[in-house]
């Protein structure tokens, strides 16, 4: 079973499902402050982890795998999830190459009514100065609703590279001001604190979510 953390009311309406980044497990700091600020805009978050992150916590350091090989463990976090008794609409993402996994198997998932949309925090469209290298094929045909929260200053993908990447209609980019990979702005450049994006970006999430259950009904 797939071991989760929650932030929020387990009666909320729609629970977010979020996988971790590469590099930092899903009670990094930034993870914590996303979910908390998810949570205090009246959302159930529910956070986990892949096999070779969970297995740090026991001094196994495996280099994360091909972000592809995991899919099937989130489609087991989403059984899981809803083994737990969470009901009620669903919105998988994650950070980073979290996000990028729940892409590839959203979907499939849409599909078959499990999940109303797409949440991906700081998405990896390029591996950091490889911009020819797109992790992108499949978000130019994603019907499932998807919202995409990027910094400006994120290494993974500009916003002049983003504009011609063809994405879906589907897809929706959000940009944040000065905001890096993990979406923390520099305040003395930007004027905006991480808690002044994370607020706007936990608004806007709502704002859409409830456009999806809207259009669903």
């Amino acid at each position: 079973m797939t071991h989760f953390l929650f932030d929020g009311h387990d009666t909320a309406p729609v629970t977010i499902l979020l996988a971790h980044g590469a590099g930092a497990s899903m009670d990094s700091p930034s993870m914590t402050a996303t979910a908390k600020a998810l949570a205090a805009a009246g959302f159930q978050v529910a956070r986990f982890e892949f096999h070779y992150m969970a297995a740090r916590r026991y001094g196994h350091r495996k280099p994360p795998p091909r972000a592809e090989t995991v899919n099937p463990e989130y489609i087991k976090a989403i059984a899981d999830l809803r083994a737990k008794g969470v009901s009620g609409r669903l919105i998988i993402g994650g950070k980073s190459m979290g996000g990028r996994v729940a892409s590839m198997v959203a979907d499939e998932m849409f599909a078959k009514g499990e999940i109303s949309g797409l949440l991906c925090l700081g998405y990896p469209f390029h591996p950091p100065g490889k911009p020819d290298q797109l992790r992108t094929k499949h978000l130019t045909g994603l019907k499932t609703p998807t919202l995409i929260f990027q910094g400006t200053r994120d290494e993974f993908g500009t916003r002049d590279e983003v504009a011609g990447y063809g994405l879906s209609d589907s897809v929706e980019v959000i940009w944040l001001e000065d905001g890096d990979h993990d979406l923390k702005p520099r305040k003395s450049v930007s004027g905006f604190s991480t808690a002044d994006h994370l607020k706007t970006l936990a608004e806007m999430v709502k704002a859409w979510a409830a456009r999806l259950r809207t259009s669903s009904s």
